[in-house]
């Protein structure tokens, strides 16, 4: 039963000591020179304005939310597409639902002008 693993163990300590012995390579043989340039906070090529505490707008995570959302539909959809044919009708009322509950969700969020930007 263990022996069905070997292969997936022997893949993972290679790639392992390959990421290691990569990261090790590079720690020993890149330049280390220093200059406040390089220290410096980046953040569009100039210093920040204000303070980095300041709170972002409700509709940026509303936004996010949507992309992570129609992101696992997607994941849902691949999977589902795959096994209609053994899932038959009911399989795909069930996905018309899950749709149609996310289609939903979307126009709900377009009419509270959660996607403007003003």
């Amino acid at each position: 039963m263990l022996v069905e693993y070997v292969p997936v163990l022997i893949f993972l300590a290679v790639a392992g000591g390959l990421g290691v012995l990569l990261l090790a390579l590079g720690y020993v043989f890149a330049p280390h020179r220093p200059d406040p340039e390089k220290a410096s906070a980046y953040e569009c090529g100039f210093e920040a304005f204000e303070d980095t505490r300041t709170k972002f707008d409700v509709r940026y995570y509303l936004v996010a939310i949507l992309f992570i959302v129609f992101d696992l539909e997607i994941a849902f959809l691949f999977p589902w597409a795959v096994a209609l044919d053994s899932i038959g009708l009911i399989g795909l009322a069930a996905m018309a639902v899950f749709l149609l509950v996310l289609v939903v969700g979307f126009i709900y969020e377009w009419k509270k002008g959660a996607l403007e930007w003003d």
